[in-house]
């Protein structure tokens, strides 16, 4: 026998109180039914932990602590923020090093009176440039500058682009310094074949190299512009 609500409907019945709360209570039971079906499943949980930052005890495992015995962190930065903040630390910690790394040696090669053929810009030779690192700066005309800050901020943006295109972003996951942009870093495959021990040392050295860089850019700028601040730091 069918229900009594719906046998009256089909017969065009006046319906008494309790066959309309029997139909109320069936058309909530069909609705909750047909959202159960677009509820998130366990899966969608599981995919967001895959999704998750490499976490913090992983990225600050390198470099080694040979130099102080331990973390050198005096104002506690890697206890700040979540995993993710801890990974984009590490990815701008190696950008900047590289950074630092390019323009010490730039700012050497200058000093050391070495130079490229040719014309900088318009009128301006390269064997014109100042031997100091900030005259050199200041020699550069402004459109010459404004082009190598354009050319820096595409290759940080297509490095997020690419990181996100073609990889696993660094805060979801991904290896924090890991360069996207092809053809910019290790351009001769050097890194090609190694094993992962390998690059984990070369991850390890580049950091520390980077954050030497960073030091030493800063005291060649600090001599630069405060004669004397920087003991046994010839005029640069």
């Amino acid at each position: 026998t069918c229900c009594p609500a719906f046998y009256a409907l089909a017969n065009n019945l006046p319906l008494t109180n309790k066959q309309l709360n029997m139909k109320t209570a069936a058309i909530l039971l069909s609705t909750l039914s047909v959202a159960s079906a677009f509820a998130p499943s366990q899966n969608a949980a599981s995919s967001c932990a895959l999704n998750a930052a490499v976490p913090r005890e992983t990225v600050l495992s390198e470099p080694d602590t040979t130099e102080f015995g331990k973390i050198w962190d005096p104002l506690g930065l890697a206890e700040m923020g979540s995993d993710e903040t801890i990974a984009w630390f590490r990815h701008s910690e190696v950008k900047h090093g590289r950074v630092a790394m390019a323009a010490f040696v730039g700012w050497w090669a200058v000093g050391a009176g070495l130079r490229l053929p040719g014309e900088l810009a318009y009128g301006l030779n390269f064997a014109d440039v100042p031997s100091k690192g900030l005259e050199a700066w200041d020699a550069i005309p402004g459109w010459g500058k404004a082009q190598m800050l354009l050319f820096a901020g595409l290759i940080e943006f297509h490095d997020e682009l690419f990181y996100s295109r073609r990889g696993t972003h660094y805060m979801r996951g991904g290896t924090p310094g890991k360069n996207m942009v092809p053809g910019l870093y290790d351009p001769l495959g050097l890194s090609t074949g190694k094993s992962a021990e390998a690059k984990a040392r070369g991850r390890s050295s580049e950091i520390k190299n980077g954050r030497l860089a960073m030091i030493g850019v800063a005291g060649m700028w600090a001599a630069a512009t405060l004669p004397g601040s920087v003991p046994l730091q010839p005029d640069c």
